[in-house]
Parts: C-alpha cells; structure tokens; sequence
C-alpha cells in the first residue's frame, strides 16, 4: 500500500490509498516547486534520509578522467551544470559557498558550465557539491 501525499497549507497530509507509481508521479506533477521542495523536505524527515546522500553517490566513479591509475586528485573544480528547479536555493548556496553577491551567483545559475571554485581540496568539493545537490543542482566534479 502506498500513501498519498497531499500539501495543504504548508501541511503534508498522508492520505492511505492504495496507488501505484504512475499514480504517484502523475499526482505530483503539477505541484509546483514550493511544494515538490516541501514533499522532499517532509519525506527527508519522515524517513530520515536526504536527497543529498543519493545524489552525491551518483557522482563519477573515477577520480578524474586524465589520472593514471593508483593517482589521486588533491585539488578539484567544481562546475554548476544545471541549477535545477530550485533556482532560489541554488544562488543561497552559491552566495555562501563563493561569497559572491545576489547578481553574480544569479548570473551563475543562468550559465551552464560555469566554475564555482578552482583548486578546491576533495573534502571541500564532497561538501560544496552535497550542499548543491541539496539544492537541486547538477555540480561536476573535475
């Protein structure tokens, strides 16, 4: 049995019904990005999960794609490839990431493939790229 979920007011109501997956989708895809960041946020709780674990194991397998075999990278470059549905959120991020003003980290968002950072250690990378992936953006990094 799958439960409905339903934004009312700021609210998530869970509704019991039995729907499948397709039912699911075709309910939540005219929901607009306030609520779909909400649903997220309230399944994130009730679950106890985070949209950023997933997203961060989704990375590239490799190192980087000119490192021989056995070499690791120790400084990276983070890339904002897609700012996603949360545009908003994606330029708070940036603006405390970069320490970048309102205009340029809303110029960032509208340039596909713009640098965030250069010369970035792997930790830091993991963090900033998690913190964007939170966010709904798409970040490479190279």
């Amino acid at each position: 049995m799958i439960h409905s979920l339903k934004i009312e007011n700021c609210k998530l109501k869970i509704i019991s019904m039995a729907i499948n997956k397709d039912d699911f989708i075709s309910q939540i895809e005219f929901m607009s990005v306030a609520e779909l960041n909400e649903l997220v946020r309230a399944l994130e709780e009730k679950f106890g999960v985070s949209a950023a674990s997933f997203a961060s194991s989704a990375g590239p397998a490799v190192a980087g794609e000119g490192a021989e075999a056995g070499e690791e990278k120790d400084s990276f470059t983070i890339i904002l490839k897609d700012a996603g549905v949360a545009k908003i959120q994606v330029i708070k991020v940036l603006r405390e990431i970069t320490g970048l003003g309102l205009k340029e980290a809303k110029e960032m968002t509208d340039k596909p493939g713009a640098i965030v950072k250069e010369g970035v250690k792997k930790s830091e990378a993991d963090e900033m790229k998690t913190k964007l992936a939170t966010a709904w953006a798409t970040v490479e990094l190279k």
